[in-house]
């Protein structure tokens, strides 16, 4: 997430009322998680485990529940709770606007787009040309939709992300300040949940076809021309690679990359990462050949067994 004007890191140090260690000119332009931080990003990290993933990273101020040497070219944000203080930068730069009409006057409609009875287009958004949005559908604020886009009744872009810290007192959510992007050619069955990224985009490829009721969790980004069944859960900070396909009621975890022309079968469960151009299926998902060899020796279990039971 990109600050609308460049900031300074004393301004952000007074924003969030924290001691900084730097120059107080050293440039600020945006934050980010860690796996999309890009120079002149904030980043932060509240777990000595993180540290040096975060220290290291390409952000250059570091947002830190600690006093640590800070890395050449790099500025340091010293917090007591740097989730809650990043929360805090997210509702300043990023704060939730009510819509004041079911279709806002800010949003952006590509000539030849259908709008159906009683959907919601929120404010900022940006919907390309000759599309059809069919009835219910809830479109929050700064989703973009390329041309010739399809999302049937029911469907939610933009809903946020399921990413909470587990405090002593209650579960504390982190504010999703990212959004939406789908491109061109893509079709969405009905009932489906896109949720917006936490500072960044989720992204549906171009042509890719998604089921009724598919889930798809913040910051994942979806390749081009995927196909994907109904009733898939794909976790957060997911990458799906070019031509994939998905079938029913797989469940992917988070933080891992499918590869290209990968297939993966129905009610198999994802728990890593998979290289592209192969087959899959089971949980844990893996290789065809593999599971069928485990499945067929599992199947010998029994005789096994009653042949060792008639041993003298």
């Amino acid at each position: 997430m990109k600050f609308p004007t460049p900031q300074t890191l004393e301004t952000i140090a007074y924003l969030i009322g924290s001691d900084y260690v730097g120059d107080a000119n050293f440039p600020v332009f945006g934050m980010n998680e860690i796996h999309v931080v890009q120079p002149g990003d904030i980043v932060f990290v509240d777990h000595p485990k993180y540290y040096d993933k975060a220290l290291q990273s390409p952000a250059t101020i570091i947002l830190i529940n600690r006093k640590v040497d800070c890395p050449a070219g790099k500025a340091l944000l010293i917090s007591e709770d740097p989730f809650r203080d990043f929360n805090k930068l997210t509702l300043y730069f990023k704060p939730f606007q009510s819509s004041k009409s079911a279709i806002s006057q800010t949003a952006e409609i590509g000539e030849g787009t259908v709008i159906q009875p009683n959907v919601f287009i929120g404010n900022n958004v940006k919907l390309g040309r000759n599309c059809l949005i069919h009835s219910n559908v809830s479109i929050y604020d700064n989703t973009i939709i390329g041309n010739n886009v399809t999302i049937h009744a029911g469907t939610i872009l933009g809903s946020d992300a399921f990413y909470y810290k587990n405090r002593p007192e209650k579960f504390d959510k982190l504010l999703s300040g990212g959004n939406v992007v789908i491109e061109d050619d893509v079709d969405l069955g009905a009932l489906c949940t896109i949720d917006k990224g936490v500072t960044a985009s989720t992204t549906i490829g171009e042509g890719s076809k998604l089921d009724n009721q598919v889930h798809v969790g913040h910051d994942t980004i979806i390749g081009k021309r995927c196909l994907i069944a109904s009733q898939v859960g794909i976790a957060g900070c997911v990458l799906i690679e070019d031509f994939v396909t998905i079938w029913g009621q797989v469940g992917i975890t988070s933080g891992i990359t499918i590869g290209e022309k990968a297939v993966i079968s129905a009610q198999s469960g994802v728990s890593k990462s998979l290289p592209g151009n192969k087959a899959y299926f089971g949980t844990p998902a893996d290789e065809f050949r593999k599971k069928y060899k485990e499945l067929a020796s599992i199947k010998l279990i029994p005789d096994i067994i009653e042949k060792l039971d008639k041993l003298p």
